[in-house]
């Protein structure tokens, strides 16, 4: 369940390979939001639905704090800290690891894996944005992805259909762009959990 929580999240934005079978409006919409992305800097965003918490991004890295688990990701190497056990897990995820726990993550693989269709404007917990529908070209638990995004590029509302009929719903309450976010805050420091039992996955 935390890994297709962390796969919504981290998805928030990705798409399209031949133009010609994709919807032209919904196109335009995802490449103006992964251009945006990529120009943002540092990302600060909070959110909440079916999960409630903090994500933090720059480029390809993360740190991910929801439902007693904080993730980092420094482009290399992935730490993740269970609260309730006091367990750090550090592994080198694949590409497609990745993605199932950084919604942004998709921002660069929405060209080769989605279909897209734009649906219309609607409005989410009280903001207005551009609805889009992802679905995956290749049989996977992801049945769906439903991305809602505001004129200024942002996201208001992300889900997630999965196959077994389990959805994932995430509401972005909070999002600020050019944040300082020094390399550090993407990695794992064993000095501010010094109890914690580090299990090396790699």
């Amino acid at each position: 369940m935390k890994k297709i929580f962390l796969l919504v999240l981290l998805m928030g934005v990705a798409l399209c390979q031949a133009v010609a079978q994709q919807d032209a409006k919904a196109e335009s919409i995802l490449s103006k939001m992964a251009d945006n992305y990529r120009k943002a800097g540092g990302i600060s965003l909070t959110f909440g639905g079916t999960q409630h918490g903090k994500l933090l991004l720059k480029g390809n890295k993360f740190c991910l704090e929801s439902g007693g688990i904080k993730t980092w990701f420094d482009g290399k190497t992935q730490w993740s800290y269970v609260e309730q056990n006091e367990e750090v897990n550090v592994s080198s995820p694949t590409p497609e690891e990745i993605q199932s726990v950084n919604p942004y993550a998709l921002l660069t693989a929405y060209k080769k894996g989605f279909n897209y269709r734009y649906v219309g404007e609607k409005t989410r917990q009280g903001k207005r944005g551009h609805e889009i529908i992802l679905t995956p070209k290749t049989s996977q638990d992801i049945k769906s992805i439903t991305l809602n995004v505001k004129e200024n590029s942002s996201p208001v509302y992300i889900a997630i259909q999965l196959q077994n009929g389990e959805k994932q719903e995430f509401q972005i309450s909070s999002y600020r762009t050019g944040v300082n976010l020094p390399d550090a805050v993407f990695r794992f420091d064993k000095s501010k959990y010094p109890e914690a039992e580090i299990i090396d996955l790699r």
